[in-house]
């Protein structure tokens, strides 16, 4: 048993609790928050200097990708980094592996709890089985060519079973609304009731998926057309949202929104990846457009960052936002946990076992950049 104290505890489910004390089981499960030590001896106590939360949650991540650090270079255009991954096969197995552990111990070490993590092939199975984090394994499809959509749908079930087989949790979803025709959407959308009903997709990433589906012109549809992609991905959308209309599911997670101009659909949960957005060369998107119940956040993954660090990711929203720390601090542990389905992560509710984080130097309530996060349980 352990009872954790701070200048601050945030909860997350209520107001945060000046000098509270959060008491758990050796399990990590919270037993009760105090909202003082009066009725605790002192010596029972773990006192700090900061302030104490939930573990981060890394809604959207790409752990498959991580010896890719570092060949993007900053401010080159998205078609130049898509040619980047494609090049993730040109490394052997055993570099792969070893930035895969590399960026998990990072992540752990930066107080992240569970990764919302795309995949797109088994490289991250053997370090997954560990169970030093939580994932949500999204089992990310590509085919502009309906010729070859139940080929495509084969092999990720055949990719599926590989995660099913070690116990891991997966759920088969579309990259984008550019990447996949309507046909292969529709398929997805038949798996997705025969499973767990995650949705995962990228959305709204960059300006030219709305040129694309609105103008029906752009780089996008340029380089489609060079690798032979059938004309109904842009033919029958009018917006990148309008090809995920068929989805039902709870829990729609759209990634990056970067290009939205509208306020966001209660129906959805969305996906900030900021840090990415700015080594991408792209923009920040609107955050005043976002129901803040709703936000979460994200790393992208080492090909497009240049850490995997939800509270760096923080605060680049705190610079270019009005929010306050508590609701950056929803954003990186709650609002992800939903977003996921992590039942027992993101709070200090009874009951739970979301892990937790000390942050210091903290100043007025709001993150600088000496800032730091460490990872207490």
């Amino acid at each position: 048993m352990r009872f954790i104290s701070a200048d601050w505890i945030f909860p997350l489910f209520k107001d945060p609790i000046k000098n509270g004390v959060v008491q758990i089981s050796e399990l990590g499960e919270i037993i009760e928050v105090f909202s003082s030590k009066d009725r605790l001896s002192f010596k029972q106590i773990e006192v700090y200097n900061g302030i104490i939360c939930p573990g981060f949650i890394n809604a959207h991540c790409h752990l498959e990708l991580s010896h890719l650090h570092n060949l993007y270079n900053k401010g080159s255009d998205f078609i130049d980094f898509i040619k980047i991954v494609k090049k993730r096969d040109l490394f052997s197995k055993d570099q792969i592996y070893k930035s895969i552990r590399n960026a998990e111990n990072q992540m752990i070490k930066n107080g992240i709890v569970a990764v919302g993590d795309i995949c797109n092939t088994s490289d991250t199975i053997d370090q997954k089985k560990k169970a030093n984090l939580q994932y949500r394994n999204l089992l990310e499809v590509f085919q502009v060519n309906n010729e070859k959509v139940e080929e495509t749908v084969n092999k990720a079930k055949l990719l599926k079973s590989q995660f099913v087989s070690e116990n891991l949790n997966v759920n088969i979803v579309p990259h984008s609304s550019y990447s996949v025709t309507p046909k292969l959407m529709s398929r997805i959308k038949d798996m997705l009731s025969e499973e767990s009903s995650i949705f995962s997709i990228h959305m709204q990433e960059t300006i030219y998926e709305k040129k694309l589906f609105k103008d029906k012109t752009g780089p996008l549809k340029d380089w489609l057309i060079s690798i032979d992609a059938d004309p109904t991905i842009w033919e029958s959308f009018t917006s990148p949202l309008h090809s995920i209309s068929q989805i039902n599911s709870n829990n729609i997670l759209l990634v990056h929104n970067t290009y939205k101009e509208k306020k966001c659909n209660s129906n959805y949960y969305y996906c900030t990846c900021p840090n990415s957005n700015l080594l991408l060369g792209s923009k920040l998107p609107n955050y005043n457009l976002f129901d803040i119940e709703r936000l979460c956040v994200g790393t992208d993954s080492l090909a497009s960052n240049d850490k995997l660090s939800v509270l760096d990711e923080l605060l680049t929203i705190q610079s270019n936002s009005n929010f306050s720390l508590e609701t950056l601090l929803k954003i990186a542990s709650k609002n992800g946990a939903k977003a996921l389905n992590f039942n027992k992560l993101g709070t200090f509710e009874k009951g739970m076992i979301p892990g937790i984080n000390l942050l210091q130097n903290i100043k007025n309530f709001e993150l600088t950049e000496e800032s730091k996060v460490v990872k207490l349980l």
